[in-house]
C-alpha cells in the first residue's frame, strides 16, 4: 500500500468518524425527545383514569352511612357524576386533549429524527462503498460490504471497544446497528399512541407507560460504546 492509498484510506476513517459523531448527536435529542413524550402518555394515563373513576360503592356501610348523614343535594349529585365535579372534568378533558396532541407532535418530530438519521447511513454507505473499492485495489481481491440494516451486527458492536482503531466498518457496524434499535422504538411508540383512547383501561395505560420507559429494543452497551467510538468522548 503506498502512501496516497494510506491518505485516501486515513481520511475515509475520518469522514467515518465525522459521520458518527453527527448521528450520535441525533441520537441525543431522540433520547430527549423521548423523554418529553412520556411526560404526554403520563398526563394521558392520569385524566382518563380520572375520567373513569368509579363513583362511590354505596354498598359500604360505610360510604354509605356517610353519604346518608349528611346528603344534600349537591353532595347527592356529585355521587351520581362519579364524583367529579366540573372544574375537574373540564379540567381533564382538556389536559386530554394536549396529551394528545402533544403525542402527535412527538411522532411528527420523532419521524424527522429518524429521517435525519437515515441520511447518515446514506452517507456512510457512500463511505464505506468508496473504502471496499480502495481495499479492493490494494488487494486485488474483492471486499463485501456491510449491510447497515442488519441488526447481526449486535454482537460485533458491543466487542468495538477492543480495536485499537476503529475502521469504517467498525462505525458503519454500530451506526446501523443502532439505526435499527432506534427505528424499532419508534415504531413501538407509533403503536402506543395509536392504540390510545378514552377505553383504554388503566392497566393497558400502565403497561404502555411501562414498555416506553423500559424501551426493550434499546441496547445500553451499544449506545455507549459508539461514544466510545467518537474522539472526543
Amino acid at each position: 500500500m503506498d502512501n496516497k492509498e494510506k491518505k485516501v484510506l486515513l481520511e475515509l476513517e475520518d469522514k467515518a468518524s465525522s459521520i458518527l459523531s453527527e448521528f450520535m448527536l441525533r441520537i441525543t435529542k431522540f433520547e430527549e425527545l423521548v423523554s418529553v413524550g412520556i411526560k404526554f402518555l403520563v398526563g394521558f394515563r392520569e385524566a382518563v383514569e380520572l375520567l373513569q373513576r368509579p363513583a362511590v360503592h354505596e354498598a359500604s356501610e360505610v360510604a354509605d352511612g356517610i353519604i346518608k348523614a349528611n346528603e344534600t343535594k349537591r353532595l347527592k349529585a356529585y355521587v351520581q357524576a362519579g364524583c367529579i365535579n366540573d372544574h375537574d372534568g373540564v379540567h381533564n378533558i382538556s389536559k386530554l386533549r394536549d396529551c394528545q396532541r402533544g403525542l402527535q407532535d412527538y411522532l411528527a418530530e420523532a419521524n424527522g429524527l429518524l429521517n435525519e438519521l437515515h441520511c447518515f447511513i446514506d452517507d456512510m454507505v457512500s463511505v464505506l462503498r468508496t473504502s471496499n473499492e480502495t481495499l479492493s485495489h490494494i488487494s486485488g481481491h474483492s471486499v463485501d460490504g456491510v449491510v447497515l440494516q442488519d441488526t447481526s451486527f449486535e454482537k460485533e458492536a458491543i466487542e468495538l471497544c477492543s480495536l485499537p482503531k476503529p475502521e469504517v466498518t467498525d462505525y458503519a457496524s454500530i451506526m446501523g446497528t443502532i439505526y435499527n434499535m432506534v427505528k424499532q422504538d419508534y415504531m413501538m411508540q407509533e403503536k402506543i399512541i395509536s392504540s390510545l383512547s378514552l377505553k383504554s383501561s388503566s392497566a393497558e395505560l400502565e403497561s404502555y407507560c411501562l414498555m416506553w420507559s423500559l424501551r426493550p429494543f434499546i441496547n445500553d452497551d451499544i449506545m455507549h460504546q459508539a461514544w466510545k467510538l467518537i474522539p472526543q468522548f
